[in-house]
């Protein structure tokens, strides 16, 4: 993807594309989130708490968009455009017969329960199906994560199945409840061309 990926406006939030930049601003999000973002996180090394590890992530996460692979965006509310409080990522992005990838996602726990995460995915979401022409999204959460479970049904996802020891996540080999949302209105005819 050759063009700079955009920025996705909703009525209170914010969807900034990945920029190293940003860095001082991801790292502050990250300390403050720290004991509630490890149980949903890979074991994270002291390297991950620092702003150096943020440029880097970012500029990979850049690198990621031009190469057509992944579209990362950083949450912040209109009213406070340069604080972080989430993240809104699709990675694993597989063109051909698939068109498909995957969505993960994370919000400051100070701003749990508003609503925000909702509307942030809604927008993010129309983006994967309108601009980036994905057929297939899939998502994936921990058994006993219960928001993400009635987040992801509220938004129209899907269970498929459960996947045992899915992911190595907070030092243990963690079970993932496998969801996806498929575009409505996906125009296959690309595919026949």
């Amino acid at each position: 993807m050759s063009a700079a990926q955009a920025i996705l406006d909703t009525p209170r939030l914010r969807l900034l594309p990945a920029d190293p930049a940003r860095a001082p601003a991801v790292l502050d999000y990250q300390l403050r989130n720290r004991a509630h973002l490890e149980p949903w996180n890979p074991t994270a090394s002291q390297q991950f708490y620092t702003a150096s590890h943020w440029a880097m992530q970012l500029r990979q996460a850049v690198r990621s968009w031009e190469d057509g692979v992944s579209a990362r965006f950083l949450l912040a509310t209109q009213a406070e455009p340069d604080r972080v409080i989430g993240t809104v990522g699709f990675s694993n992005i597989v063109r051909g017969v698939f068109q498909a990838c995957h969505l993960g996602y994370g919000i400051d726990r100070a701003y749990e329960g508003q609503g925000l995460m909702r509307e942030a995915l809604q927008a993010a979401i129309a983006f994967a199906f309108d601009d980036l022409r994905l057929h297939r999204i899939q998502a994936n959460y921990q058994p006993h994560n219960l928001r993400s479970a009635a987040l992801l049904k509220r938004l129209g996802f899907v269970i498929e199945g459960q996947a045992k020891h899915y992911l190595f996540l907070d030092g243990a080999w963690r079970d993932h409840v496998l969801t996806s949302l498929i575009h409505p209105d996906f125009d296959s005819r690309a595919l026949l061309g």
